[in-house]
């Protein structure tokens, strides 16, 4: 939930990140851990070097012909996903729902959406993908529920009723028995307008950091706390490999509920959103009792790791924060674990292609994240896919093989977007009776809503894609399927799909790249990113990526032995190079390679 700080221009990013423990931070590791199997090591380190596959319920597979994707189509889909070399996927929310923001207004936590199948599909979903060496991860949302779950019901219905502390409830500014006054301060919703709406039942106002039919818990009650830990355990039990937190740092609020400051451009002025001037969100973002929460359910999570449960329940964080620092932060510290796997978004809302930015970012998560794992990812359901923000219409394909080798090619897990492997496009709504996101109702036309980048997934050249075979599916085709589409990539050596599923095998099967250190290289180059990968018996990967539309030749020193042995990837048509010190780059060209001794 983050499109506010693409416009509002807040410290938001997508996305990416490496980092390398030390060989001595490795052997200390590994001095300090029990003899354990190969097979209960791995169950335990499945995450650390991962594949995960963001999926968008709605728009993966219809296996019903109702237009809206289900479960059961995605289980249909799943030796689609094993070929393609993912180890997990990630379902946003599939849980009964009004459907007012598309799911991330839960009314039922414990249950399957009918448009989206049964608990019993799901069940089935989740042991045809085990067979499949495929975990499962769901969405968990718990800074909000539905303004229809039963809890709000009961909590809006009296000052009096047990629930109502569940939930922000406050009387407004100068309100009379005939008044309800102003809102209780300036605070503001993600979806536009004032963050508190007033509720003539019992005449209070409650908060919803973001849409109306949206709620939010009162994290500071024990019995939310507990609430949430039931639920996490009830999917655990059904075997989930475990959860990815939406708007995780949203859950608490400034007890003073004092003013929050206005957003100002860089020539001082207010940063707008339509006739609306945007505040920082500080007193509602980033305070501190978000630790405490996610360690208790950390260490909740963690006792289904062993025994009865094996492999390892991972926590990921959809980390918006303001500094690599504060990214650190959500690791936990010694004792108290919180998420192993925080989005990285430092990288910032460049929207361009520039090798030095993505340097320093690279070069910060490598020494200030304390050697923990990375989680590198650039794109997801919230924002405009990778065509809309990175590519220039000419060399889209291209651009999108640099921004996949950085994803890929640097330690840590990797996550995409469904669709990323085939170059989907951005397809935005061009008439707002067309919107089906609430946000872009709201917005139009300052904003169009996020309906552009959650359109059906393309798989080949039959009717809506072959995602359903509705007369009309619940967001419309786009007309790139008939050349993009699964079906087509596949047949094409030199496709980004074939690109996306050779460097997901290299960064399982290749050493170096699967668990070696990584140092920058080249770090004055304006134009082309580069790194090596150093693994076992002195044999290493370097990696060459050029950022700009020009050919660029790279020379490079490694440190150590560095004579190249073979190509592993290249952009298709390029050469291979003669030596590390003349490493020819087309316009947007890659280039991986094994180094030996």
């Amino acid at each position: 939930m983050n499109w506010t700080r693409i416009i509002a221009g807040r410290a938001t990013a997508l996305l990416f990140a490496a980092v390398a423990l030390t060989a001595a931070a490795q052997t200390a590791a590994a001095q300090s851990e029990p003899k354990t199997s190969a097979a209960a090591s791995s169950e335990r380190d499945w995450w650390k070097n991962a594949v995960l596959y963001e999926i968008y319920p709605r728009s993966f597979q219809d296996s019903n012909g109702d237009g809206i994707g289900d479960l059961n189509g995605i289980t249909e889909r799943l030796d689609y996903l094993k070929q393609l070399g993912v180890d997990a996927i990630w379902l946003t929310p599939c849980y009964p729902s009004p459907q007012a923001d598309f799911g991330y207004d839960i009314s039922d936590y414990e249950n399957i959406d009918p448009q989206y199948g049964t608990l019993a599909d799901f069940d089935r979903l989740v042991a045809e993908a085990k067979k499949r060496d495929i975990r499962v991860l769901m969405d968990m949302v718990m800074n909000h529920s539905s303004d229809e779950h039963k809890w709000f019901k009961e909590s809006r219905s009296s000052r009096t009723n047990p629930y109502r502390d569940w939930y922000v409830w406050q009387d407004g500014k100068g309100e009379t028995a005939t008044d309800k006054g102003q809102p209780p301060n300036n605070w503001q919703s993600d979806f536009g307008g004032s963050a508190w709406q007033w509720d003539e039942t019992t005449r209070q106002y409650y908060y919803h950091k973001f849409y109306i039919k949206q709620p939010d818990f009162n994290w500071n009650n024990p019995k939310v706390h507990q609430a949430f830990e039931d639920i996490i355990g009830f999917w655990l039990k059904r075997g989930v490999a475990g959860f990815r937190f939406d708007a995780i740092t949203t859950l608490f609020e400034d007890p003073s509920l004092a003013d929050e400051d206005y957003l100002k451009d860089k020539d001082g002025k207010p940063v707008m959103w339509g006739d609306q001037a945007r505040t920082d969100g500080l007193k509602t973002e980033f305070l501190p009792g978000v630790h405490t929460v996610m360690a208790e359910m950390r260490a909740y999570a963690d006792t289904f790791s062993s025994g009865k449960f094996p492999g390892t329940r991972i926590f990921i964080g959809e980390t918006y924060l303001p500094s690599i620092d504060a990214l650190a932060a959500e690791y936990g510290v010694p004792g108290k674990p919180e998420f192993q796997l925080p989005m990285d978004m430092q990288l910032g809302i460049l929207n361009k292609m520039d090798a030095a930015a993505f340097r320093a970012k690279l070069v910060d998560v490598e020494t200030k994240i304390n050697g923990n794992v990375p989680l590198l990812i650039f794109d997801n359901h919230d924002n405009p896919r990778l065509d809309a923000r990175y590519g220039d219409g000419v060399h889209d394909t291209d651009i999108q093989r640099v921004v996949s080798t950085v994803l890929f090619a640097n330690r840590g897990a990797s996550l995409f977007y469904y669709g990323d492997e085939i170059g989907m496009k951005t397809t935005p709504p061009t008439r707002i009776e067309d919107v089906k996101d609430p946000v872009g109702k709201v917005a139009w036309p300052v904003y169009k809503g996020r309906d552009g980048e959650r359109t059906p997934m393309q798989w080949d050249t039959t009717t809506n894609a072959g995602f359903s075979t509705a007369s009309s599916t619940w967001l419309p085709v786009p007309p790139t399927y008939t050349t993009v589409n699964v079906q087509a990539e596949k047949a094409d050596p030199d496709s980004l799909f074939a690109w996306y599923q050779a460097l997901i095998r290299l960064k399982k099967t290749n050493p170096a790249l699967a668990t070696g250190t990584e140092t920058v290289l080249d770090q004055d180059n304006p134009n082309v990113l580069s790194w090596v990968r150093k693994g076992p018996d002195n044999l290493s990967v370097v990696v060459s990526v050029n950022f700009k539309p020009e050919s660029q030749t790279v020379s490079l020193s490694v440190p150590g032995p560095g004579t190249i042995l073979k190509t592993l990837l290249k952009t298709p048509g390029a050469p291979d190079p003669v030596s590390l010190r003349a490493i020819q780059l087309g316009p947007y060209g890659v280039f991986v390679g094994e180094l030996g001794p």
